[in-house]
């Protein structure tokens, strides 16, 4: 809705009514706020995808409260400009870019290998980057990209990083799904999506297996002091929509109803932080709470199966 121009004592100005309306409206649609007030001082934070969205501004929040945060990212000059921009605006200057592809196993390896090396501990992983709604593409292995990235890049990065983040412990995964997990289904029967594509069912197969990656880990996490869980950010407006040019009308209408980065990345924030969360694992979390998960979301016969499935792919023995 385009503001409207008033004249108000001799002067045209904007009145910034549409402004107002939009404004208004996404404060409506905020959802929830992380309102814990717990310092990170001391620990470090790796986030994927942290030079954007709702990774760029998590990584801000946790920079505030002290955290070494580490952007794990496939375009270095991007994760240099936004790791500029918060160290700019935050007292804390520990904050580091590493390359990450996370359509490359053999980047993933070298990331995983360079954190351990250089890294005395890591409290917190926040596995945010992700694709969405792309065109048929395959990652540097063959995986459909967003099942390879979504799924697969993570799967593997925290299968790599486990032993660094036991020996942290206490220490926190994030998985970031989405409400799309709810209308997907994992078709054992061509995850690659080379049978038949579209986009939409391999987004939404691609995070209905963050959620059930979520469920299976926190199984097999219990007593270890690492805890896992998975989050809905929420309709937000960032670049993950790019693919998305036949909506822009669409989008144009919805846009003030969809989320602000800063407010998509509070659920985020809020399991990464949250004191009262410190023996919570397992659990699927929407606007800073608990919420249900879809059916396909409970079956742990589809958990375990795609956990074997998935270490088959990479070529890893995961017990």
């Amino acid at each position: 809705m385009a503001a409207l121009p008033l004249v108000v004592g001799g002067f045209t100005v904007f009145a910034g009514l549409g402004c107002f309306y939009h404004s208004s409206i996404r404060r409506y649609f905020a959802g929830g706020v992380c309102t814990s007030p717990a310092r990170l001082d001391g620990k470090t934070v790796i986030i994927t995808g942290a030079n954007t969205g709702i990774g760029k501004e998590t990584a801000r929040d946790l920079a505030k409260r002290g955290a070494r945060v580490i952007f794990a990212c496939r375009d270095l000059d991007k994760a240099e400009a936004a790791a500029a921009e918060i160290y700019a605006g935050s007292p804390n200057k520990n904050v580091v870019v590493r390359k990450l592809d996370l359509a490359s196993t053999v980047s993933i390896h070298e990331f995983a290998a360079r954190i351990n090396k250089e890294e005395s501990a890591i409290h917190i992983v926040i596995n945010n980057a992700g694709v969405m709604l792309c065109p048929y593409w395959k990652t540097e292995n063959g995986f459909e990209m967003q099942f390879g990235v979504n799924h697969l890049g993570h799967f593997l990065l925290t299968y790599l990083l486990l032993d660094l983040l036991k020996r942290s412990a206490p220490a926190r995964i994030i998985n970031v799904s989405s409400l799309a997990h709810k209308w997907g289904k994992i078709n054992f029967d061509d995850l690659q999506s080379e049978k038949s594509y579209r986009s939409g069912r391999a987004y939404c197969q691609s995070k209905l297996a963050n959620v059930l990656f979520t469920r299976e880990l926190a199984r097999r996490l219990q007593d270890t002091n690492v805890t896992v869980n998975a989050v809905h950010p929420g309709s937000v407006h960032t670049e993950l929509g790019r693919h998305l040019h036949f909506l822009l009308p669409a989008g144009i209408f919805f846009s003030p109803f969809l989320k602000t980065a800063t407010q998509g990345a509070q659920t985020s924030i809020h399991c990464a932080v949250a004191a009262e969360l410190k023996d919570v694992s397992g659990v699927y979390f929407s606007d800073c709470a608990p919420s249900a998960v879809g059916d396909c979301a409970n079956d742990q016969q589809a958990a375990s199966r795609l956990w074997d499935v998935s270490c088959q792919l990479l070529g890893i023995h995961w017990d």
